[in-house]
């Protein structure tokens, strides 16, 4: 039993073939953006001392994940500190534009505590800024923590502008190289993708811009790195969109639905 214990032993470990996947990385990155989280929210927590957490626990995650020794991670946690007060008043305008948009809202608090739309918004701009340091393990792992807490995937690499509002959220999909101007609100079931995917389309614009003003109803579609939704337009729901909308348009799908008595 030993011997047949230690070949199944020796056949896992030579098939464990990637030298730098640690999960603790992922683990420490999940505590660091609950830590993110707290610093910039809650009222009980004191600021300094936990600026003072969140540098113990970047230097671990740069030990994990700055395998390029001759990249400077060391010194980005300056870097990134100086980001937060900023990173901060485009959250709190974003929680201003949830409030002004949804009626079922009581109170700030509540944007900032029972909005999974927010939580995303969050994540993905403490993650974005993060991810132009040069370290971009660490911001993917944060936005597929918070995908998985919100169902929300926004990919660290997009670009979206100010005071932007995600209606429910449940199964929106944002890719890598949206653009997303001021102003815009999604709701649940939207994606923001590619028209195929290949690797050989990497590092090229391959999703959607969308404009400032823009309203986009549930489950629709708009695929494409060309493909430009003009400002101050509202794209209806289940609508499917590859080629772009000029500013000032309505797109909607229409089914046509029957209603049958039944006696």
């Amino acid at each position: 039993m030993t011997k047949e214990r230690d070949q199944i032993i020796a056949k896992i470990e030579e098939q464990k073939k990637n030298p730098n996947l640690k999960l603790k990385l992922k683990e420490r990155t999940e505590y660091f953006t609950n830590l993110l989280f707290y610093t910039l929210f809650d009222t009980d927590t004191e600021v300094a001392k936990n600026i003072d957490l969140l540098e113990q626990t970047f230097e671990e995650l740069v030990d994990l994940a700055c395998w390029e020794t001759e990249r400077p991670c060391s010194k980005l946690w300056q870097s990134y500190l100086e980001k937060l007060p900023k990173i901060l008043e485009k959250l709190n305008l974003d929680a201003q534009a949830f409030m002004k948009s949804d009626p079922a809202a009581n109170s700030i608090e509540e944007i900032y505590m029972a909005y999974p739309g927010f939580y995303a918004i969050a994540i993905y701009r403490l993650s974005h800024e993060l991810l132009k340091f040069g370290l971009p393990l660490v911001p993917r792992l944060m936005t597929e923590y918070s995908h998985r807490l919100t169902g929300t995937d926004i990919n660290p690499g997009a670009e979206i502008g100010e005071s932007f509002f995600i209606d429910h959220a449940t199964g929106i999909v944002i890719g890598e190289t949206v653009i997303i101007k001021d102003n815009v609100k999604i709701y649940q079931g939207v994606t923001l993708g590619g028209l195929y995917v290949d690797r050989k389309l990497r590092n090229v614009k391959r999703h959607p811009t969308v404009e400032n003003n823009v309203t986009i109803y549930a489950n629709a579609t708009i695929l494409g790195g060309n493909t430009i939704i003009g400002a101050n337009s509202t794209i209806g729901g289940n609508a499917w969109i590859t080629s772009s909308v000029p500013e000032n348009s309505i797109i909607s799908n229409t089914a046509e639905i029957k209603i049958k008595k039944v006696v």
